[in-house]
């Protein structure tokens, strides 16, 4: 199979990595790549917001399938004008992508249709946004509607707080147009856990569920970031039923899921490819932050190294593609019909733990440094360093080039196994700047602790 990967980040080279891995035949292209996916796949210099040129591509080169890594292309409308080439294409089209690049348009869908999530309000005046603000009360959380690069969600602990992020968007124009129209969130207490179902649109398979860490610093201190690193799996369980202890991806898949895929459908809409749902599991149970329309980064990095697969994630995802049938791996729901078929859980396990940490460039997540010479050690098994932000230099030297820099994934026995491992190599990574936290996966390591001690 020959299979067109666009994008350049650490999740296209955890893609390129996870194909390689279950088929070594399998003849990879990527644009525009980066220096670790380039070990694995041939590299065109093609943007991958440059749909021209990346359809042209892929029809000289007659691929079997295209794997959209961004959300960019996405929201382009790169699914429509491929499958209207006649083009295999794993993704929504441009209507269905708006589930994740309008928050406001998913906000309306999931209030229309009762799945669980905050109350919120939309917003274009910032004197009313001001105004809600104030009726929900601190903390509240302020995000830009559009596609802000994982940057576009502040948490507010002071109405003053929120006041200047409101000013920041509608009136700083702080994200250009992603920010004309913000959302005023109640805020939310609990755990996040990010889930992803693979979809052709009326059947689905769950992944199992990951947990990201979003602030810079350790403790879940300092800004927001796009990702500092993500940890996998995570033992919670849905608090709203304490007695069936229902599995979070189990409940994503009947409150949120099933219920989404189907409004899509009836909207018009048909939703195909990766559903990223994040949750936030609380006390009331699992409630929906945000959707994304493609897989998450660094969450992508955490788990194909350790998910257990069969039939294989490219055989899976080229279904979903193309409309054939899931190769015998149970179903999850029917989406425009009534009811769930086939297992109502989950459909694939996994293999231990993986955790993942990132390593960030001097700068980030502000105006990151690059250049940056990078110094990697002697590889190690149960280890992979996905690239994200990397390049070559005129002297053929790897050097940072973006804010999230590398994605170190290890596997163990546990989370606090991996964890170790992850962080070990992660330290002997040099580069002048870096930035890492050394607590990935903290939540689950006491939690773990603590069901020991019982």
């Amino acid at each position: 199979m020959r299979v067109l990967i666009i994008g350049s980040g650490g999740r296209e080279h955890a893609l390129a990595w996870r194909f390689k891995r279950d088929d070594p035949t399998v003849d990879l292209i990527a644009a525009p790549g980066n220096p670790g996916i380039a070990e694995l796949a041939e590299c065109v210099s093609i943007a991958a917001t440059d749909l021209v040129a990346l359809e042209r591509l892929a029809l000289e080169l007659d691929v079997d399938l295209t794997v959209v890594g961004p959300e960019a292309p996405l929201a382009l409308g790169i699914v429509d004008r491929f499958r209207a080439a006649g083009l295999a294409i794993f993704g929504p089209t441009q209507a269905a992508a708006e589930i994740e690049t309008s928050k406001a348009f998913a906000k309306q869908l999931m209030l229309d249709e009762g799945i669980p999530t905050a109350r919120a309000q939309m917003h274009t005046s910032a004197a009313s946004a001001r105004a809600a603000a104030r009726a929900f009360g601190a903390p509240v959380v302020v995000k830009a509607s559009g596609l802000a690069a994982g940057k576009g969600v502040v948490v507010c602990d002071t109405i003053e707080e929120a006041d200047r992020a409101i000013d920041d968007m509608l009136e700083g124009n702080r994200f250009g147009d992603a920010g004309h129209e913000v959302l005023v969130e109640e805020f939310m207490t609990g755990e996040e856990v990010s889930v992803f179902a693979i979809t052709d649109g009326r059947s689905f398979v769950v992944l199992p569920g990951l947990q990201d860490h979003k602030r810079l610093l350790d403790g879940d201190l300092g800004p927001n970031t796009g990702g500092m690193g993500a940890y996998f799996p995570v033992s919670l369980h849905d608090p709203a039923e304490p007695d069936t202890q229902l599995s979070v991806t189990a409940e994503a898949s009947l409150s949120v899921f099933i219920p989404t895929l189907r409004a899509m459908a009836e909207r018009g809409r048909p939703f195909t490819g990766l559903l990223y749902a994040g949750l936030m599991i609380t006390p009331q149970g699992a409630k929906v932050v945000e959707f994304n329309c493609r897989f998450g980064d660094p969450e992508t990095q955490a788990l194909l190294p350790a998910l257990a697969l069969s039939p294989s994630l490219l055989s899976l995802m080229h279904a979903a593609a193309t409309g054939a049938p899931f190769g015998g791996m149970p179903v999850m729901m029917e989406a425009a019909g009534a009811s769930p078929v086939g297992s109502p859980m989950i459909s694939m396990g996994a293999e231990g733990a993986c955790v993942t940490t990132v390593l960030a460039a001097a700068g980030y997540p502000g105006t990151p440094r690059t250049g940056d010479v990078i110094t990697l050690p002697p590889a190690e098994d149960g280890v992979v360093v996905f690239h994200a932000g990397t390049a070559r230099d005129a002297e053929g030297r790897l050097v940072t080039a973006g804010g999230r820099v590398l994605a170190v994934s290890a596997l163990g026995s546990d989370v606090a196994e991996a964890q170790a491992r992850s962080l070990a190599h992660a330290e002997r990574i040099d580069f002048a700047g870096k930035q890492l936290r050394r607590d990935i996966g903290w939540r689950e390591i006491a939690r773990t602790s603590r069901s020991s001690d019982v």
